[in-house]
């Protein structure tokens, strides 16, 4: 009786066993299957960082190198200097261009001063000459009326001679029948004589004012010559006034030079912008650099990502802010920190499933997919470590998605 129950026993065992050994794999699948849904992980990720191409903004042979490759650099550091003597003298021509300038602006300021003068003694000048038209012409207006009053004496002093005479040739007959006596006949000859001379004197005078109006009109017409030339004369002191406008419009250009060269001369000497390491350093000292051409790649160390590929289908499950557990391949065993700083958009589209985007119609391939992957969307972690962390760009990397977000973002 024992030894059946015995075999019994192990039947039973062994039913239970071969029922509850799939039903816990079956547990822990589902187990697993809820843990990989609500905390996404991927070992589709590889470690990212910033980095810049070092190109030299001048021209030139390199004299200083003072990194090496692989090296760590801080912000600040020297990387390289290129001959600074071209873009010196370039400096110093400019800066003598721009005395030069001065100079001129101060001679030609001279100048403009002793040209306005002259111009302000055209300008008296020409006042006079008119003051001296005015004069003229009131000495015209003036002799005209002497030659009007001259001729008004004159005309008195021939009616007086017509009187005189007409009293002397009705007088004189009458001598002989003595009527008159001698005397007023001698007192009428001599007022004849007399008025003879008055007229004559009188026609002098007019003849002297009539010579005072030609003379007159003479000045004046000197004086409005004067008056014309020295208007002639005041304008081409104007027109003969330079400017400084010419020469001060350069100002600006000259003083525009000189901040070239000094930008110029001050690129000579290439900093690091920021903490970083060097990596492609392919040139030695004496290689001649040209502007815009990279010398050699920095990689910005202050920050460091994973970048992760997960598939779409586990995207809800992500968003900033979320914390999340970095491992480096190099280093497996040790566990980052790290917080999502962003969720991709977009991808480039598989041309095997919508063909290929052209400006006409959309090349669209025939295919019978009977396995369709999901497509997969970069996530980007920023890892929460210092910089003296030995990460390397490119590096392979696991990353595994914790809810709530990281204690170090709040």
């Amino acid at each position: 009786m024992s030894g059946t129950d015995d075999v019994g026993g192990r039947k039973r065992l062994g039913k239970i066993v071969s029922v509850a050994i799939p039903a816990a794999a079956l547990i822990t699948g589902l187990l697993v299957i809820d843990e990989t849904t609500r905390y996404p992980r991927t070992d589709d990720a590889e470690v990212f960082a910033n980095f810049i191409g070092i190109a030299p903004q001048v021209d030139g042979p390199i004299t200083t190198l003072a990194v090496e490759d692989n090296a760590f650099v801080k912000q600040g550091g020297l990387l390289f200097e290129i001959d600074p003597r071209p873009y010196e003298y370039a400096l110093e021509q400019a800066r003598s261009d721009l005395s030069t300038l001065e100079g001129q602006i101060v001679d030609e300021t001279r100048t403009i001063a002793s040209q306005q003068s002259a111009v302000d003694a055209a300008r008296a000048n020409t006042d006079s000459a008119a003051a001296n038209v005015n004069r003229a012409a009131a000495a015209v207006n003036e002799a005209e009326a002497n030659v009007a009053s001259a001729q008004a004496q004159l005309d008195r002093a021939q009616a007086e001679l017509l009187y005189q005479s007409n009293n002397f040739h009705r007088i004189e007959p009458l001598l002989a029948k003595e009527f008159v006596t001698v005397d007023q006949v001698d007192q009428a000859r001599t007022a004849v004589t007399a008025g003879q001379q008055a007229v004559d004197q009188a026609r002098s005078q007019v003849a002297l004012a009539e010579a005072q109006v030609v003379s007159a009109k003479a000045q004046y017409e000197q004086a409005k010559a004067s008056m014309q030339q020295s208007h002639a004369q005041l304008d081409q002191s104007q027109h003969s006034v330079l400017t400084l406008e010419p020469l001060t419009a350069q100002r600006e250009g000259k003083a525009a030079a000189i901040r070239t060269a000094e930008y110029n001369l001050n690129n000579c000497r290439v900093y690091a912008p920021f903490d970083a390491r060097v990596t492609n350093l392919t040139i030695s000292r004496g290689a001649y650099a040209h502007t815009g051409q990279q010398v050699f790649t920095l990689i910005d160390t202050r920050i460091w990502w994973a970048v992760a590929n997960f598939r779409e289908t586990q995207l809800k499950h992500i968003r900033p802010g979320m914390h999340a557990d970095v491992y480096a391949l190099s280093r497996p065993n040790v566990r980052y920190d790290g917080v999502v700083d962003s969720v991709g958009f977009g991808v480039l589209p598989d041309t095997t499933l919508v063909g290929s985007l052209s400006p006409g119609l959309p090349d669209v391939q025939r295919t019978l997919n009977w396995v369709h992957l999901a497509t997969r969307y970069p996530v980007r972690v920023r890892i929460l470590a210092p910089e003296s962390e030995p990460f390397r760009l490119s590096e392979s990397a696991s990353v595994v998605m914790r809810p709530g977000p990281s204690p170090r973002t709040q």
